[in-house]
């Protein structure tokens, strides 16, 4: 390997990995922008729209799940380079076609196979930027590929501004990603991944749950991750109706509230790297943003959130706060030897966002219809309820930002 061009974290691989989910959230973001226009688009009435965005999402989601463990199996059996290429010709593909649907169910049907390409972009991505850069540099060069990935939320939202064309949107996303297929040509494979080739054990999933120490790193490396799931799904997503129930807006956009909390995200997301390199400290790093999180939520449910100019700001002060999706994938990625490394960094962002429907089945379900609770109450509650489960998942996960990378999980004690 050339070890001198992978000491940068400005190479060839960084940057193709940071444009590549950069395509990978504007197209994951698309549906929710677009939302109204194009469920109208496709045959829904003002009486069907909530069944059938929920059935379309849910499908999308459904994709991510099963496509988090493919590509990640598919990544440490074949390498980090062929799930880049896959994922990326899947949703491109996916996305363009959605551009020419006519009816729901084939809306369903391409977010389905576009959830799944999607869920393979960003493991693969952390795991080969991990995997080449240096341990004292891998950090800040995977936050470089969230943040700027991430930007991608707030493209979609002015590219459909700009086009007010939501099938000429879904197009540009799949031109975006066959473009990047050039660029990838020039990427090399990790050469951990190189080394380990040949091994049996090489993503074997099971090995996530037939050991008790690895399955204890997993379920943690999962649940660290939940409130930017919470804060987006839930309070964002939803800011036209908190906002109507704490101070009686009409007028809020929650598309607009969603550009907002992205842009947060995406600053954010760079610098915990720069935190977590100043701390030299993954946890401590992470620790700091999960305070400013709680910080935000307060500001969210009280009296000061009482405008739409307010909700803007708190809703890109909670994107900032959540903004430790890279060191969050980053741990999940460093948690784990060179044989499970892309299966556990792909599947475990994708199982987070797979708990968005039991997240929104608390909120909703429980809270509201089933025990009648308020909107504020019950979005109170299942906050209070996720961030503590993170934070003790978060207590008992173990700091990586020195771990050496080279090794083989289940090899660990072997002298």
């Amino acid at each position: 390997m050339n070890q001198p061009k992978q000491a940068s974290i400005f190479n060839i691989a960084v940057i193709v990995a940071a444009l590549g989910y950069f395509v990978d959230i504007y197209d994951l973001l698309l549906f929710t922008i677009v939302k109204k226009p194009s469920m109208l688009g496709v045959g829904s009435t003002d009486l069907t729209i909530l069944a059938d965005s929920t059935k379309v999402i849910n499908w999308q989601m459904t994709g991510l799940l099963i496509g988090g463990i493919i590509w990640g199996i598919l990544g440490d059996k074949r390498g980090r380079l062929s799930v880049l290429f896959g994922s990326i010709i899947l949703y491109s593909i996916a996305n363009f076609i959605t551009g020419f649907i006519q009816t729901v169910d084939q809306y369903a049907i391409c977010r389905f196979v576009a959830g799944l390409g999607l869920a393979g972009e960003l493991g693969a991505g952390i795991t080969l930027v991990s995997e080449i850069l240096p341990k004292n540099k891998r950090g800040i060069g995977t936050s470089l590929v969230a943040g700027i990935g991430l930007s991608g939320a707030v493209a979609a939202y002015f590219t459909y501004q700009f086009t007010d064309d939501w099938r000429l949107c879904y197009k540009i996303g799949g031109g975006l990603g066959i473009i990047l297929l050039f660029l990838r040509i020039k990427v090399a494979e990790s050469g951990m991944f190189q080394q380990a080739k040949g091994n049996k054990s090489l993503g074997d999933f099971r090995m996530f749950f037939n050991n008790r120490t690895r399955f204890k790193k997993y379920i943690l490396a999962i649940l660290i991750g939940l409130p930017t799931w919470y804060v987006i799904g839930i309070l964002v997503n939803q800011s036209d109706k908190f906002g109507e129930k704490l101070f009686g807006s009409k007028t809020i956009n929650s598309g607009r509230s969603i550009m907002f909390a992205y842009a947060g995200i995406a600053i954010g997301d760079i610098l915990i790297g720069l935190v977590s390199q100043y701390f030299k400290s993954r946890k401590k790093a992470l620790f700091v943003f999960y305070m400013l999180t709680i910080i935000s939520l307060v500001l969210f449910f009280s009296s000061y959130n009482n405008s739409d100019l307010s909700m803007y700001i708190i809703c890109a002060a909670l994107g900032f706060s959540t903004g430790f999706w890279a060191i969050f994938v980053t741990m999940g990625a460093e948690q784990f030897g060179t044989n499970l490394r892309a299966t556990a960094a792909t599947t475990i962002p994708n199982m987070v966002r797979g708990a968005l429907p039991l997240i929104n089945m608390l909120f909703l379900d429980v809270f509201q219809k089933s025990w009648g609770w308020p909107l504020v109450q019950s979005g109170i509650v299942t906050g209070i309820i996720a961030i503590s489960i993170t934070l003790v998942a978060f207590y008992f996960t173990e700091e990586t930002f020195q771990k050496d990378l080279n090794y083989m999980e289940g090899e660990e004690m072997l002298p």
